[in-house]
């Protein structure tokens, strides 16, 4: 038998006056929430000794998709950013923030940036930059601070090295050995 009443035309029965309703929007809601939240305590745990630097790293972790980073090599790109760039902190911390209040989905983030929020879409990038490059641009010139331990490496060091010289002079690995 159904659980539907006949009296009903097969409509479902009325919830009775006083209990909870709950809609799939908001059970996805809370489903993309807890998500969201999820990525984001892995780097709040690790020790920071400010705020801003607290913030940078959760950030961080979100663009990278790790669940932790080295939080020395952190405090070095922080910093370099930082200095660079004044409004790099306060920028940081809104677009947590923002995060945060709009539940944005890690994977969407930077195509939501680029269409609403054209201010703080720059902040996304300049973290990846660091991070997957190991540099910071520091205005006329580049200063690199990790090569092997930067995160394009890392990803593939179960099976490439990047090399730390090269025998020859430069662009002689381009040519077929003989």
């Amino acid at each position: 038998m159904s659980s539907v009443s006949q009296e009903n035309n097969g409509a479902p029965e009325p919830v009775p006056d006083g209990a909870p309703q709950i809609s799939r929007r908001v059970i996805l809601g809370g489903l993309l929430t807890a998500y969201t939240a999820s990525l984001i305590p892995w780097a709040v745990a690790q020790s920071a000794p400010d705020t801003d630097r607290g913030n940078f790293l959760a950030l961080s972790a979100l663009v990278a998709g790790r669940q932790s980073l080295d939080n020395d090599l952190a405090m070095r790109y922080y910093d370099a950013l930082a200095a660079t760039d004044p409004d790099f902190p306060s920028a940081v911390t809104a677009l947590l923030t923002l995060i945060n209040q709009q539940q944005i989905d890690p994977m969407q983030l930077q195509a939501t940036l680029d269409e609403n929020h054209p201010e703080l879409a720059g902040v996304p990038r300049k973290i990846a930059t660091a991070w997957f490059l190991g540099m910071v641009d520091v205005g006329d010139r580049v200063k690199v601070f990790a090569y092997e331990h930067a995160l394009n490496a890392e990803a593939v060091s179960d099976v490439l090295k990047p090399p730390s010289y090269c025998y020859g002079g430069y662009g002689s690995w381009a040519n077929k050995p003989s």
